[in-house]
């Protein structure tokens, strides 16, 4: 690493390994509140536009507060949290604005939002990035799982309280979704499908009557718990996962399904993949130093297996492993880090190992897959003179 490279670590790692949307993006909101005074929906954080503008980012254009707005806050900000005058808010989420915006306007609606689409598209952070521009928080999350239980969309008990005191509001534990309904925030359900069908129909009733019955309670004022304004529901689903159950007529219409499709811009993908693997790196207690070309090269490939087909439009047979952006950010940070760490030969060495172990995660086959790739589009690259293509080429054997 030189000494230039060296400069670019950070100082002062932050003592926990990722912040919640809310934080790592604070002043972002804390100005996008100041600067759309517009309407907002009952218990919002932002104005829907505003909200846009958060997860997509304003184009490049800084952003001004009216002279008036901007006094107002300089006159409240005795603690020292005053929004900027100006702003560049960044983008933080590659896709479509249409599909962010019908995302706010499912959500202004009150409406149950579910992102759907394949592994490794960006779902979850999407709805981080919405629950925290909404209602400022991105905590009240469940993760499904076949072990979930209705009382993650309802509520449990302290069971000290009840042994002693018996049924009581004291001893009820709210659950993140009966926590968002009583505050008029965001829910998040991360993998809904995963949950069992009779668990994922525990939101039937919450999405339709918006109140929680608590029986335990009845003859006093908590037996019907009801939602306070701007509470709602985001949901994700990978609908190519092993485990996954199928959600009921029922609750499928009490939501308004959105899919996240896979980035379809190559330069965006890569750009992302640099900017997410630079990230990572950089936790780790380094600086990203992996070439532009190999990025370039690694992107390519997983391209080429997610489609089953190349640039160049050579058929190529797809691997049944989901050869996703997220994975690719992964192979990505782990080739910076080596390079941090591990220095002493080509990165572009390392590439064809990391591929491996990304396709044998689910189907045995998928090896095969992968070398047919390598004597299709890699060999056919290498013919036609590229040294990157040939290089990877032979690199064949680290694939056996």
């Amino acid at each position: 690493m030189t000494m230039t490279e060296q400069a670019a670590v950070p100082a002062a790692l932050p003592n926990r390994q990722t912040l919640p949307a809310e934080e790592r993006h604070a002043a972002e909101l804390a100005f996008l509140a100041a600067h759309d005074d517009g309407p907002r929906p009952p218990g919002w954080a932002l104005t829907p536009r505003a909200v846009v503008t958060f997860v997509c980012g304003s184009g490049g254009e800084a952003l001004e507060l009216p002279g008036a707005r901007q006094a107002a806050q300089q006159a409240k900000g005795g603690d020292g949290a005053v929004p900027p005058a100006r702003l560049v808010v960044s983008s933080k989420f590659v896709g479509e604005r249409s599909l962010i915006e019908r995302c706010v306007v499912t959500l202004a609606g009150e409406r149950g939002l579910l992102l759907v689409g394949e592994p490794g598209t960006a779902k979850s952070m999407l709805s981080e990035l919405l629950a925290a521009a909404v209602c400022g928080t991105s905590a009240l999350t469940v993760q499904g799982t076949a072990g979930t239980t209705e009382d993650a969309f309802r509520y449990g008990w302290n069971y000290a309280l009840l042994l002693a005191q018996g049924p009581s509001r004291q001893a009820l534990v709210d659950s993140p979704v009966l926590a968002a309904m009583r505050s008029g925030r965001v829910a998040r359900i991360e993998e809904i499908t995963r949950c069992l069908p009779e668990v994922q129909d525990a939101l039937v009733s919450i999405l339709s009557d918006r109140r929680v019955s608590v029986p335990e309670l009845t003859g006093t004022p908590d037996a019907l718990l009801a939602a306070a304004p701007g509470f709602t529901v985001i949901a994700t689903a990978n609908l190519r996962d092993r485990g996954v159950s199928e959600m009921s007529a029922a609750l499928k219409r009490r939501f308004n399904f959105e899919t996240v499709a896979p980035i379809a811009d190559p330069a965006a993908e890569a750009a992302l993949v640099r900017g997410q693997a630079t990230s990572v790196v950089r936790r780790a207690g380094a600086a990203f130093a992996v070439d532009d070309a190999v990025l370039d090269a690694l992107v390519t490939v997983f391209r080429d297996l997610r489609s089953g087909r190349s640039a160049e439009g050579w058929d190529v047979e797809r691997p049944g492993t989901v050869m996703s952006t997220a994975e690719a950010v992964q192979v990505a940070a782990s080739l910076g880090v080596a390079a941090a760490y591990l220095p002493g030969g080509d990165v572009l060495d390392l590439v064809p190992g990391h591929l491996l172990g990304v396709v044998r995660k689910d189907d045995p086959a998928d090896h095969a897959r992968l070398l047919g790739y390598w004597d299709g589009p890699v060999r056919r690259r290498a013919e036609d003179g590229s040294a990157m293509w040939r290089r990877l080429w032979d690199l064949r054997e680290n694939l056996r």
